[in-house]
């Protein structure tokens, strides 16, 4: 296995976001005449362009070399976004400012910060535009800026899309599919930011957009979105709901009308968990303590959470009953539709999971019968549903462990669950001493390096970091 076109990719994709830290260089020096995120661009292009130079004719990638490149693409972009946070001072140790950019890139929302509305404005944006890249996926997001890379993408879009639903495509070819996906991310981005304006300041607006589009949840407010008012959480609870939602069913329903959406069972599978979480907490409300704005804080928390996106509009620790805590850690687990930017286990699968119960007890009846599994009219590979299995499997291990560790770190049980919960979901709030809007900043350094794994695990749907662990990965 050769390095060299992996040296070549991550080189490429550093060089891109130095180029990055211009926008936020540029808001940071009229704020306050700090020079450090162009200072870091600059020695940053410096010292990859010896690398692209010597690698730049490795343009074949292998089987292998998919996998290496997506993980370390990924830990680099975290550790690169790192930088401009510890630089800054404000985030006390690089432990903490590598969690904020982690926590950032593979959109879980999770923060170290106390006093978020201290830091700068070019910092805010940086935070707010480190989770946009990394809702669509650096992959995706590089293969469709940077075509000289020279790579088919077909594999690395399999890997950042896996599941029941990455056999849809959107269009032939992958880099035309990842073009399309970012036409369709940015104009909801776009549309949101115009939106938004109407109730926010400029910044507020563009940086909110940038991190309700990935299902990030940072927001540039100390209590999140709990002070605004029922329209500044209405536009964000739909563009929740359409980041949640498979990028290849917005395509469809932009060329064939808005029907295809309710053609789709995965999409009504996914509205009809929203409407019965939300209209439980909704029935709940007076129990909870919750009489203001009963009707869209309950449903936009049962959408923040399952769609992983963070935000909150109520502090939900604060609730009198913990049965509506104990609905928002179910759907913890449920995440949002298939090929969408949201984390958690996604619907798709576990609809697949449970009609694979469904079929196996119907074979214990009838032994000989060849029962096809189908999501609507579609047939679900066995293949498709080993690996759903496998992945649920890794998934719970990955919690269990994980609950146990924080557990032995001297958590309550309560908390252990959310931290874990929160961090192998791509979360961000979580339940217990943590809760809705505490900071993780008094976690063990042990716990954050766990949760920053359990974080990647999430995002990258665990098969791309585990390979990394076994023998065969690195036998020549």
């Amino acid at each position: 296995m050769s390095l060299r076109p992996t040296f070549r990719f991550l080189s490429i994709l550093i060089m891109f976001l130095s180029l990055s830290l211009l926008i936020p260089g540029l808001i940071e020096y009229f704020q306050t005449k700090r020079v450090f995120f162009f200072e870091i661009s600059f020695f940053s292009i410096l010292a990859v362009l010896p690398i692209w130079f010597f690698t730049r004719h490795a343009k074949s990638l292998t089987n292998k070399d998919i996998f290496l490149v997506i993980v370390s693409s990924w830990i680099v972009t975290g550790v690169f976004s790192s930088i401009p946070f510890y630089l800054s001072g404000q985030f006390g140790s690089f432990t903490n400012a590598l969690f904020e950019a982690i926590s950032g890139v593979t959109t879980t929302g999770s923060t170290v910060l106390t006093d978020i509305e201290s830091l700068s404005k070019g910092l805010l944006f940086w935070r707010s535009f480190i989770q946009w890249i990394g809702g669509l996926g650096i992959i995706v997001f590089t293969i469709s800026l940077l075509p000289l890379i020279g790579v088919s993408g077909e594999k690395l879009f399999n890997v950042e899309f896996p599941g029941p639903s990455s056999q849809k495509k959107i269009a032939p070819r992958v880099k035309d599919t990842s073009r399309l996906l970012i036409k369709f991310y940015l104009g909801f981005t776009f549309a949101e930011f115009t939106l938004l304006l109407y109730r926010l300041p400029a910044f507020d607006a563009i940086c909110h957009a940038l991190t309700t589009m990935p299902t990030g949840g940072f927001s540039t407010f100390n209590t999140s979105l709990n002070e605004q008012d029922f329209y500044v959480k209405s536009i964000i609870l739909i563009f929740m709901i359409l980041g949640g939602t498979n990028y290849a069913l917005h395509f469809r329903a932009q060329r064939y009308g808005l029907t295809s959406y309710f053609k789709d069972r995965e999409f009504l599978y996914y509205i009809f968990v929203i409407a019965i979480s939300s209209a439980s907490l909704i029935f709940l409300a007076s129990l909870l303590g919750m009489e203001k704005d009963r009707f869209i804080d309950s449903t936009f928390q049962a959408v923040s959470i399952l769609t992983t996106t963070g935000f909150t509009s109520v502090n939900y620790s604060e609730w009198n009953l913990f049965v509506g805590q104990f609905i928002l850690l179910i759907l913890m687990f449920f995440g949002a539709m298939g090929g969408s930017t949201s984390g958690g286990m996604k619907i798709i699968r576990l609809v697949a999971i449970v009609k694979y119960a469904g079929m196996e007890l119907k074979r214990a009846l009838h032994d000989k019968a060849i029962i096809p599994i189908r999501i609507g009219h579609n047939l679900i590979p066995d293949e498709v549903i080993r690996k759903t299995l496998a992945f649920s499997l890794f998934y719970f291990l990955f919690f269990f462990f994980s609950t146990v560790f924080f557990v032995f770190l001297g958590y309550n049980l309560e908390s252990a669950i959310g931290i874990s919960a929160s961090s192998i979901g791509n979360i961000g709030p979580s339940i217990g001493e943590i809760g809705a809007m505490g900071s993780y900043n008094t976690l063990p350094i042990l716990g954050k390096y766990l949760m920053m794994f359990g974080m990647l695990l999430g995002r990258l749907e665990i098969f791309a970091i585990l390979i990394l662990f076994t023998r065969t990965f690195w036998r020549s």
